[in-house]
């Protein structure tokens, strides 16, 4: 759907994070190059009556948010129509990460001038990749947490949640997803996707077994009562790329007003290149 910037290994454009409004489909997305040519360099908000041929709305780069790299951003709309969103940005000379907000009337018109920081973390905690979910009258978030005390640990990483009244000031509920010792997502485990059907909370996660699948994490799923602790499902990924290290990450679930859902997600290719694709998986009444 969205390729890479350039046909080669390093080069990416993923990270996606949709919502429907009005029938239409507004996307945020992250490109990247590779480490030392610039890494992850803008984030693109795009909108498709279709949900996917998308044309730009605007694009964010990097330098305008004083980040040396961008990640994944999240994309909402509060109920009196402000556009959301959150930028995860690693903050220069460091192993770092923040959460940076840009509101705007449309999403057009994101300024990066006037963003402001809602997830700091800490000298000891980098935090980023959130995943938003407004429920039951609050706002819900899960983010990656990465610790910082050993900067060759620093790609370590479990889920933390939190909630907010209001989006903008959060309260922490602790890690409610980590790796498992000797399994496939042993290194770090990072929720992508969240679904809460019946009173439990299916979640689908990016997870590794070590250091060197960096960049290459594959999908897993766990399943919780409520929105409290993750318990991960199975012994393996259940999504995963056919290339390289089998790449297939950041999965962005988007509930669609048939009933149907529509998938983004950011797969490896065969020439080590991730390319953003997306997934149409029609309502009952759409089925055939």
């Amino acid at each position: 759907m969205v390729p890479p910037p350039q046909e080669a290994h390093g080069y990416w454009a993923g990270a996606p994070s949709a919502c429907v409004v009005n029938g239409v489909t507004y996307l945020a997305y992250r490109l990247r190059r590779p480490v030392g040519a610039g890494r992850g360099y803008a984030i693109v908000v795009a909108a498709a009556a279709d949900g996917e041929r998308f044309e730009t709305l605007t694009v964010i780069g990097k330098e305008q948010v004083a980040a040396e790299s961008l990640e994944r951003p999240a994309l909402a709309v509060t109920d009196d129509g402000t556009w959301r969103l959150y930028l995860s940005c690693a903050t220069p000379g460091t192993k770092h990460w923040r959460v940076e907000l840009l509101e705007a009337a449309d999403p057009a018109a994101f300024d990066p001038a006037r963003s402001s920081v809602v997830l700091p973390g800490s000298l000891n905690v980098g935090v980023k990749d959130p995943v938003i979910l407004r429920h039951g009258g609050k706002w819900h978030l899960w983010a990656s947490c990465h610790p910082l005390a050993d900067p060759d640990q620093a790609d370590r990483m479990v889920t933390d949640y939190a909630t907010s009244a209001d989006g903008l000031d959060w309260s922490w509920h602790g890690t409610v997803l980590s790796g498992r010792p000797g399994q496939w997502d042993a290194r770090g485990t990072r929720v992508a996707a969240v679904v809460p059907h019946e009173g439990r909370t299916f979640a689908y996660y990016d997870g590794r077994a070590s250091t060197a699948e960096n960049y290459e994490e594959r999908t897993g799923l766990a399943v919780g009562t409520g929105f409290g602790v993750l318990v991960a499902q199975g012994g393996g990924p259940v999504a995963a790329s056919p290339y390289g290290q089998r790449g297939l990450r950041y999965l962005c679930a988007l509930p669609l007003p048939d009933g149907g859902w529509r998938l983004y997600y950011e797969a490896t290719r065969a020439d080590g290149a991730h390319e953003l694709r997306t997934e149409l998986h029609p309502g009952a009444g759409q089925a055939g």
